[in-house]
Formats: C-alpha cells, structure tokens, sequence
C-alpha cells in the first residue's frame, strides 16, 4: 500500500493524492510511505522515482545494517526498527532529497503510522519539510527501543532480588537467555548510535544543519540506551560470577569434608590392612589383648587427628 501527504506552496495539506500529481508546480514537498508494497507498487522505486538500482536493491533485499548512503540529489537511509517481542529488528528504508522524503517498508510498522498522526495534527509541524519528517520518523524508532530495555531492566531486578529462591540452573538459563536479548539490542543500539554519529558530525548534510539540535537529541538517546544495555549486561556477568563462586564454595566444602574423612580413615585403614593380612608368624596375633590395643590405638590416631584438624580451623570453615 502506497501513501502520500504533500504540502502546497500555499501551505495547504493533501493526503493520498496520486504519484503523479506530486510533480506539479504547485506542491512545496511530499511524502510518499511504501508500506508492505506489492511487487507493482515496489518497481515504482524505478519508474516512476528514478532511484538508484544500488539502493533499491537494498531496499528489496537481506538485512542491511542502519547505513547513510550519498547519491546526487538525495540521501539514502537504511534504519532498523524492533520488534517487541522477539526484538529482531526490522529494516526501514528512508529517500531523503530536498523536496521529498519516500520511507519503504516490507512490514507494518507501527512507528510510522504514529508520526503520520503526529504530522497531521501539528499543523506547525509540516513546515519543517522532508528533514523534519526524517527527524520523526528516526526520534520515534529510537523511542520504541526504550520499552525493551526497561522491561529487561526490571527482569533483572526481579532476578537479582529473588536469586536465593530460584534453583541454580534455572536462575543461569534465565540469566543467560536476557544476555542473549541484550547481545540483540547492543548489535542495534550500537549501529544507530554510529548512524546518528554520522548524521550529526557529517559536514555534507548541510540540509540537516537546521534540525541539528534534533538530531543530536536522538544520538543522546542512543548513548544512554547503550549506557543502559552495557549496566545490564555487567549485571548478568556479575550474577553469573556469583552462581559460579557459590557453586565453588559449595564444592570446595565438599572436598574439605571428604579430605577430612579421608584423612582420618587412611592410617586406620592402613592399621587394618596390615592386621588383615594372613601371616603365621605376627606376635599380636596370640597375645590376648592384641584386638584391644589396636582398637585402642586406632581411637586415639582418629581422635587424635580430629582434635588436630578441628584446632586448625578445617571443621568450620565449611559452615
């Protein structure tokens, strides 16, 4: 479906007006919306807007990365909005020239529709042309990221403030599955934030230097996104940290109380082994207290060696 809003010289509004009017002498500047276009109405990218093959091809084509391409008489964008659920990002293709702006997108994108709204209830909104409107299309997809990271944001709080009454394993798969979500909003945060860089220190956009101010909002934005996800992403590792050095607390108890053990049992262990063995000639073997006194003996070694290892401290330390 194709839309079109164009705006007179006279300053009067027109709203899905046919592509071939927008050329007459009377229209100030136009946008024109390709919203989940037909094969037909994407071709019109071609015949009717001349563009260049290179950049409809990215329009048709893949996933590109949120890029700023310079052709003769307009600016080609490549943006990316997310979607709220799965947070796999969806691209937006913007022609920015002097007197137009044409957006292109394969799916329904909700953002869009809201700054239609917003542009046609600003009435003075619509003179600040094509530029301005780039300005709300970007402001609005840079907004709908906010909500995704604030919903991870309080999971992790939720997380960090139940952890003790979540299993382990559950609490890591949890854990992992938000960086995982974080891993997506940090590779499309970062790229607009490298977009928006550009747009605002680039010194050929000269159409944009009126709207800078803007602009410059919009890459604020983005820097504290990035500032949120990174915060986040530390706080998962130091989660992660701490499951790991709790397992390994755990497990070095273990190992300090079979040591224990262990080390009690081996001499008497040794003690029997050598009484076990099937020898004529071993004297204790016919004295008739020889099964006392190496009982005996075999009570003060562990008792001796369980004194010894409670003095040093080893029994507590697995409290």
């Amino acid at each position: 479906m194709i839309t079109t809003l164009a705006i007179t010289t006279t300053g009067e509004l027109l709203e899905n007006i046919p592509l071939s009017r927008l050329s007459a002498a009377d229209i100030d500047w136009y946008w024109v919306d390709f919203n989940v276009p037909t094969e037909d109405e994407a071709r019109l990218l071609d015949t009717h807007f001349h563009f260049h093959p290179l950049a409809i091809e990215d329009c048709l084509h893949f996933l590109q990365r949120p890029k700023l391409d310079y052709y003769e008489n307009y600016l080609f964008f490549v943006l990316h909005s997310l979607n709220q659920t799965t947070l796999d990002v969806e691209e937006v293709d913007m022609f920015v020239g002097p007197n137009f702006l044409v957006s292109f997108h394969l799916k329904p994108l909700h953002e869009l529709d809201e700054v239609r709204r917003k542009f046609l209830a600003a009435i003075p909104g619509r003179s600040g042309g094509p530029v301005y409107i780039a300005y709300l299309l970007i402001d609005k997809l840079v907004d709908y990221y906010f909500p995704s990271v604030y919903r991870i944001e309080d999971a992790l709080s939720e997380l960090d403030t139940d952890e003790r009454h979540i299993p382990g394993r559950k609490l890591m798969d949890e854990v992992f599955a938000i960086r995982a979500d974080l891993l997506k909003l940090r590779r499309t945060v970062g790229s607009m934030r490298d977009l928006l860089y550009r747009v605002v220190n680039s010194e050929r956009l000269t159409e944009f230097k009126e709207h800078h101010l803007y602009f410059t909002d919009i890459y604020d934005h983005l820097l504290r996104l990035a500032e949120m996800i990174d915060s986040s992403r530390e706080m998962t590792a130091d989660m992660r940290d701490n499951y790991i050095s709790v397992n390994s607390y755990r497990m070095n108890n273990v190992m300090m109380v079979l040591t224990i053990i262990s080390s009690i049992f081996i001499p008497l262990t040794f003690i029997a082994g050598v009484y076990g063995m099937n020898f004529k000639n071993m004297p204790e073997l016919d004295w008739k207290y020889g099964y006392f006194a190496v009982l005996a003996i075999m009570v003060v070694i562990g008792g001796s060696m369980f004194l010894w290892f409670r003095r040093k401290g080893w029994l507590d330390m697995h409290k």
